[in-house]
């Protein structure tokens, strides 16, 4: 009569030791199993795992040390330990010591820093200049740069406003101010058409609400004043500003009328 499988191992394994375990488990799987053992065997095999775990339990446990990585080694001296650490350190960064005596001296003694600075000096000497010499010289302009406001006329000499007023109802800042009245003819003229340059932020929404193109900005940006009082613009003042930028300000109608 033979014993299970599971009280066999458990007597040959105490019968090796613990420590050989896993080459035990290794050549045990690695063998064929055996199906036909006698009684007298087993009975061997149970007193042999009695004894063998007494003994293996008498046998005092040995104190282990620090694991030690293979290929490692321990250093004991500090001084030599310090020494393999910047070893180390200056491996991983060539440059953690800094510029040399010879390097440091040759800066010092032959102005290197000062004559790579003056050639850049010299590269930017001899090129053309990005500026220009305002205001004998004045940059491009867009068309629909807004620049100071006027009041156009149509070819007859009429003027265009109609007096609807949209212009001063858009305005944002309030700069304009308009009064009216009807005419002989029963057509709505202005009597009044002041702008308050001061507080024009040039928008163009007066432009844009205009039905009648009356109300434009031209692109004169130089129209500075010494006296606040001059930059009350007047309906005189506005038609004096469209009779002299009249043709210019054609010409960028035409210029940009397909994406108006």
């Amino acid at each position: 009569m033979s014993l299970p499988r599971s009280v066999l191992r458990t007597a040959l394994q105490a019968r090796v030791g613990p420590s050989s375990g896993s080459h035990f488990l290794a050549s045990r799987l690695a063998a064929p199993a055996s199906t036909s053992q006698s009684s007298a065997s087993s009975l061997l095999s149970l007193r042999s795992m009695s004894t063998s775990r007494i003994a293996w339990q008498a046998v005092p446990k040995q104190e282990t040390g620090p694991t030690i990585i293979p290929g490692d080694s321990i250093v004991a001296d500090p001084a030599a330990k310090r020494e393999a650490i910047g070893n180390a350190a200056s491996y991983a960064n060539p440059y953690a010591k800094g510029p040399s005596a010879i390097d440091k001296a040759a800066h010092l003694f032959f102005f290197t820093e000062i004559l790579r600075g003056m050639w850049i000096v010299l590269e930017n000497f001899f090129r053309p200049p990005y500026t220009i010499m305002y205001p004998f010289e004045a940059g491009p302009l867009s068309p629909r740069f807004r620049g100071e406001h006027a009041l156009r006329r149509y070819p007859t000499g009429e003027e265009r406003c109609i007096a609807c007023k949209l212009c001063e109802a858009i305005c944002p800042a309030q700069a304009i101010t308009i009064e009216a009245e009807p005419r002989e003819d029963g057509a709505r003229r202005t009597t009044r058409y002041d702008i308050d340059m001061t507080k024009c932020i040039y928008c163009g929404y007066c432009v844009e609400a205009c039905p009648v193109d009356a109300i434009v900005e031209t692109q004169n940006a130089e129209f500075a004043t010494e006296w606040r009082e001059e930059l009350l613009y007047n309906k005189e003042k506005l038609l004096a500003n469209g009779d002299r930028s009249e043709a210019e300000y054609a010409a960028n109608l035409r210029q940009d009328h397909l994406y108006r």
